[in-house]
């Protein structure tokens, strides 16, 4: 089980993704300041329960708009501001925020060691796969694969979002690898990996 789920990551990882149109980041800017009392101007958010933008990949930011405003994803705050979006503003707004830089985080002192090993070496007891495996060993993702940068954001964010994989809340990951994952790990795990990945910069 654990060699055909390491397969499909491989395989996804290695496949050619189709390009995302290059936005107008000037403009993605100015279509930006409706975004920023939750993500910030500069896509850094003050607010630890909305992700940071800034550094992200431009093929995971359109993706998760495009499934926002399909419904795919549902947020109560993002789903309505995903609606009126047309595919052009969602590849500006992309544009604008990968090109900005994240200020990153510092992990809670207790959380760093247990942290540190589910991200680098998982849980074999478990099946539980390091995060390394997606995300990289500097949290920098896989653009081609879609999978996001995660290095130095809000552990609350990141907290919140492995629970509602775990729960079934969010379902818009592929082959439901991260459900799968979410669901194996116990609170004081995702509390532990969330912190790291807030303090991986």
């Amino acid at each position: 089980m654990m060699n055909k789920w390491i397969l499909g990551i491989s395989l996804a990882a290695m496949s050619v993704a189709a390009p995302v149109n290059a936005g107008d980041a000037a403009a993605g800017q100015t279509k930006a300041a409706v975004c920023a009392g939750c993500h910030g101007a500069d896509g850094n958010s003050m607010v630890p329960t909305f992700p940071s933008l800034a550094g992200q990949h431009p093929e995971y930011i359109v993706k998760q708009l495009s499934e926002f405003k399909a419904g795919d994803r549902y947020d109560p705050s993002m789903s309505p501001m995903a609606m009126p979006l047309s595919e052009e503003d969602m590849h500006d707004l992309a544009a604008y925020f990968s090109a900005q830089s994240r200020k990153g985080g510092e992990a809670a002192a207790d959380k760093i060691d247990l942290g540190e090993r589910l991200y680098r070496g998982g849980n074999a007891a478990k099946g539980l796969v390091a995060c390394t495996a997606c995300h990289g060993p500097t949290g920098a993702g896989i653009a081609s694969a879609k999978y996001p940068s995660i290095a130095g954001q809000s552990a609350v964010y990141i907290e919140k979002q492995l629970k509602d994989f775990a729960a079934g809340n969010r379902a818009n990951d592929p082959n439901r690898m991260m459900r799968e994952i979410a669901a194996k790990m116990s609170a004081d795990e995702m509390a532990a990996v969330a912190q790291y990945m807030q303090g991986l910069y």
